[in-house]
């Protein structure tokens, strides 16, 4: 297990607030609510870091981030990277 989900906000939140199923409002407000966890938390930055390099995951709200913005910044990142060659 990696060091940092020991200091995680979300330890004690139940795992299925961060995996909202569907698209519309109510999965909206959920992810929503797992942000909102997120941004008070002190490993944000390891999570996300986490979930996008070295687990590479596509479901869920992880860094404070959801699938679709995780996407974006990946794409943003993979843009600046190929600018600055």
């Amino acid at each position: 297990m990696d060091s940092w989900r020991a200091s995680a906000a979300c330890q004690n939140v139940d795992p299925d607030l961060f995996f909202p199923v569907g698209s519309g409002a109510p999965a909206l407000v959920q992810a929503e609510e797992a942000k909102e966890i997120c941004r008070g938390c002190p490993v944000q930055e390891a999570c996300l870091r986490w979930a996008m390099d070295d687990s590479r995951q596509v479901t869920g709200v992880w860094g404070g981030l959801d699938d679709n913005e995780r996407r974006g910044l990946k794409r943003r990142l993979r843009n600046r990277a190929v600018k600055a060659q």
